[in-house]
């Protein structure tokens, strides 16, 4: 009868022992909780102010902008804006918020950069920057989208 009370004791504690080990383990390899808050606003002199909605920055009073992360989104994706109100913008069509007006596709403005020199001929670059050749800050202009129209 002792020797049954012993071995069901060992059984026991290793059967505790086990659980405790695998909980440990579990816990160790679980990920961390992430925020699901996006911060979608931020003041361009203070970047640690940042907002859900846009408003003034409560160090400076300037105005709030979109942080770099929405604007890209912004880029990406198709928008819908009012057209008497373009502040309302939506990523879905539907209704203007102020007027019940229906919302209508953005038209996305493709923008090149290019020497005001011509330093290259027509050549054109995507982001801002200067020229490779002489050095000038390369100048914005609107890109010419064929895709709406024959020629």
């Amino acid at each position: 009868m002792k020797a049954i009370k012993m071995l069901m004791m060992a059984a026991l504690t290793i059967l505790s022992f086990s659980l405790i080990a695998q909980d440990s383990t579990k816990q160790k390899t679980k990920a961390p909780k992430q925020k699901m808050e996006m911060m979608k606003y931020s003041c361009p002199m203070h970047p640690d102010v940042t907002s859900k909605k846009p408003g003034k920055c409560t160090k400076c009073g300037m105005d709030m902008t979109k942080t770099k992360k929405e604007q890209m989104k912004m880029e990406v994706m198709k928008m819908y804006t009012c057209p008497m109100h373009p502040d309302v913008t939506s990523d879905k069509p539907g209704k203007c918020s102020k007027c019940g007006m229906d919302l209508k596709e953005k038209e996305q403005a493709t923008v090149a950069y290019s020497c005001p020199m011509k330093c290259e001929g027509d050549k054109t670059y995507d982001k801002p920057g200067t020229c490779p050749k002489c050095g000038m800050a390369l100048k914005e202009q609107k890109k010419d989208d064929h895709s709406n129209h024959k020629h």
